[in-house]
């Protein structure tokens, strides 16, 4: 099963996907959960499958998509995750690289990315995203899978030049992750690391691997993070980024606007996205302190 998080008539809503558009849990379900976080919350995703042999009630064209959680409670971004990636960075540490995204630094699928106004290095990243169904804590790596509701697609827009020994800077700009099209439910995805994972650039493959390549798996994700947090129904784990990026490219290659990034991940979505220049500032002054490049 696959559901989808969008605006419909100016109401937020969210529903199944079925070849002919969606089937809006949203207008059924709403008075009990009205998000597909509320949804998740509740552990009440049987109720949507009981409805999933519906017909349609939206079409595809008559919606804005919106991020697939809009406001999780966190979003927790792994780095340096493929060991193509690790070698581009030098990068040695055993331990996950861990960092954070800002609820409002996200957008939806056919939504506008927007390039950071002071970025000249806005950089692509495709990555499996992992959407929390079950909440807890010091959760053991052999029951870890069972606490996923589904899996995503998720362009991680990274600003490299506002990047330093940290990556809050970079990760954080409005509307620069794309978080869709949809979550596919984790009963049809039963091995999350077997799955192809590409990215393109304006038609052109930059980034192509296997999810079989990551360094630490989902599961060790999820255990290493539950020991110092707590994970709640609808928070989103972003497992990392193949090689091939932008930044370690020669020449660099990097997004902006008119450009379109797509990511794939086999079995769960296409998620696609065109660059679109930030606003500048109404006053314009000297460009922020410059980051250095990381």
């Amino acid at each position: 099963m696959k559901i989808a998080s969008y605006q419909h008539l100016g109401r937020h809503s969210y529903g199944i996907v079925t070849p002919d558009g969606f089937i809006d849990l949203g207008m059924r379900l709403g008075d009990r959960w009205p998000s597909l976080k509320a949804l998740l919350a509740g552990n009440a995703l049987p109720h949507a499958q009981a409805l999933a042999q519906l017909s349609a009630d939206v079409s595809f064209d008559d919606v804005v998509f919106l991020p697939v959680i809009s406001q999780p409670e966190k979003i927790l971004c792994v780095g340096m995750n493929y060991a193509e990636k690790r070698r581009e960075f030098d990068q040695h540490d055993p331990a996950p690289t861990l960092f954070v995204r800002f609820p409002d630094s996200q957008t939806g699928h056919n939504q506008p990315v927007m390039k950071p106004h002071y970025s000249s290095e806005f950089d692509y990243e495709g990555e499996l995203a992992v959407i929390i169904g079950l909440g807890g804590e010091q959760i053991t790596r052999d029951q870890a899978l069972k606490h996923v509701a589904g899996y995503s697609c998720y362009m991680d827009g990274s600003a490299r030049d506002w990047q330093h020994t940290w990556f809050t800077a970079g990760k954080n700009w409005p509307q620069t992750g794309a978080f869709g099209p949809w979550m596919t439910t984790a009963d049809a995805i039963p091995d999350p690391h077997k799955l192809a994972i590409r990215t393109w650039l304006n038609g052109r493959m930059v980034q192509e691997d296997n999810t079989a390549s990551m360094i630490h798996s989902v599961a060790e994700l999820i255990e290493y993070i539950s020991t110092f947090t707590r994970l709640n129904p609808g928070d989103v784990i972003i497992t990392g980024s193949p090689g091939g990026v932008g930044k370690k490219r020669n020449p660099p290659l990097f997004m902006h606007e008119g450009d379109r990034i797509e990511v794939e991940v086999e079995g769960i979505g296409h998620l696609s996205n065109v660059i679109v220049e930030a606003p500048a500032p109404a006053v314009l002054s000297e460009r922020p302190l410059a980051a250095v490049s990381h």
